[in-house]
């Protein structure tokens, strides 16, 4: 697999890598990719997050510290930070998000598949009511929602 340039890191995890967009200050965005090759970090900050981002896969309760570009509507940035708020092992569901923020659960699906930063705001752990994984970054299928039920198992640890 071509990597894009415009990625200052890749790290490979099992099943999907995670590409990485920042410059020397801030996270501009975290990207899953396809299973491929790892890239390098490409200045300090890449290599914190390449330590981060280490450290979540070996443990899920790991919590991340990473600078991230401030970005989306101001709703977007009240539903992330209501994901960002759910603690590894356990998930709400985009109805539950919906009613803390008085807003409609098709509007807090929308933001979560618009969030620029998956894994450190855990989009992951927003579920449908029913107990169904959803969707996961605008997908109802394939390999996001694969990787979404890893994740899901990581911090559960059901996926060794």
């Amino acid at each position: 697999m071509t990597l894009p340039d415009n990625y200052q890191l890749v790290v490979a995890a099992p099943g999907f890598c995670i590409g990485l967009r920042c410059d020397e200050i801030e996270i501009h965005s975290l990207e899953y990719l396809e299973p491929g090759r790892e890239a390098n970090p490409a200045n300090a900050l890449a290599a914190e997050a390449e330590c981060q981002l280490r450290a979540y896969l070996a443990d899920p309760d790991f919590v991340f510290g990473l600078p991230l570009r401030p970005s989306g509507t101001a709703f977007q940035r009240r539903v992330w930070g209501e994901i960002a708020a759910i603690p590894s092992h356990q998930t709400k569901s985009y109805g539950e998000l919906a009613r803390a923020l008085h807003n409609a659960p098709r509007a807090v699906g929308q933001a979560c598949g618009a969030n620029p930063f998956p894994l450190v705001v855990p989009c992951h752990r927003v579920i449908a009511s029913d107990g169904g994984l959803g969707g996961f970054a605008r997908q109802r299928g394939g390999f996001l929602l694969d990787v979404k039920r890893w994740l899901l198992a990581h911090e559960l640890g059901t996926d060794h």
